[in-house]
């Protein structure tokens, strides 16, 4: 049976909205946070605190005490190996803080969306916009690790420069899943779910131990976003790379897909219907 275009077409619509065929002006959301963060920059600038001090911890006080740890049939120091794990979860919470309380401001409180909607903006641009500046602060915040690991020299491989696509990747996936879930929440008090799943993730997507720490529960790090993260990040930095590191963007990719869709279509069911 030859499929029409209409009935091809109608195909695509179901697994992607088709709000997201209609995203123009994306940037226009991207240029407003910029100048509304303008004012008040610490908000942002304070991130860049974190890498510094949680590196030293590290070099000076854990790391002479765990030692070397076997990566890859390798030993790195353990506060090497800590690092780039810190760096990609600097762009997780980067993006999960702003594509979260944010976004629940903006739409409930301060009712900027319905003023955009009324604007040639669409629901796509509303929602790849938004994850879009939330993806940005992520790249910030990691950028801040990377200059940090550069300074105390911490960086093995040259090829630590790819690390900063890898957490726009991080931030991009968990900034489609927050601004995705932000849309089903309905007061303040949904938040406290918020720091109920991303510590976990902190802690078990081997950030802090080697997966063979895990044993027979080592599967269970393959369910966590921030794993294939932490994987692509501390790949670029000892500078071995594996077919393995397909298997990591497409998990980042396909949650991210999803994400956008999934946002797209509750901005557009929840403002325009």
């Amino acid at each position: 049976m030859t499929l029409t275009a209409t009935t091809r077409s109608s195909m695509v619509t179901r697994i992607i909205p088709d709000v997201l065929f209609d995203v123009r002006r994306p940037q226009r959301l991207i240029e407003r946070s910029v100048m509304v963060y303008r004012r008040s920059p610490m908000v942002i600038f304070s991130g860049f605190f974190e890498p510094l001090f949680y590196l030293l911890s590290m070099r000076v006080g854990l790391s002479s005490l765990i030692g070397d740890v076997e990566v890859g049939g390798r030993l790195v120091p353990y506060a090497e190996f800590v690092a780039p794990g810190l760096m990609a979860s600097a762009a997780m919470n980067g993006a999960v803080f702003d594509s979260t309380m944010n976004v629940f401001h903006k739409w409930k409180h301060a009712r900027l969306y319905d003023s955009l909607l009324a604007t040639p903006l669409s629901a796509g641009d509303v929602a790849v916009g938004e994850i879009g500046f939330a993806v940005l602060r992520g790249v910030l915040y990691s950028g801040a690790f990377l200059v940090t690991m550069l300074a105390l020299a911490m960086v093995q491989s040259p090829w630590m420069i790819l690390s900063l696509p890898a957490c726009a990747l991080i931030g991009s996936a968990f900034a489609a899943m927050g601004m995705a879930c932000t849309t089903f929440m309905r007061s303040w008090a949904d938040f406290e779910y918020v720091p109920a799943v991303t510590l976990p993730l902190f802690l078990f997507s081997a950030t802090f131990y080697p997966v063979s720490s895990y044993g027979d529960w080592s599967w269970v790090l393959q369910l966590s976003p921030l794993y294939h993260g932490v994987a692509l990040v501390r790949a670029a930095n000892l500078g071995e790379f594996s077919i393995g590191v397909l298997g990591h963007l497409a998990v980042l990719v396909s949650v991210t897909v999803i994400g956008v869709a999934v946002t797209a279509r509750r901005i557009e069911t929840l403002l325009l219907k």
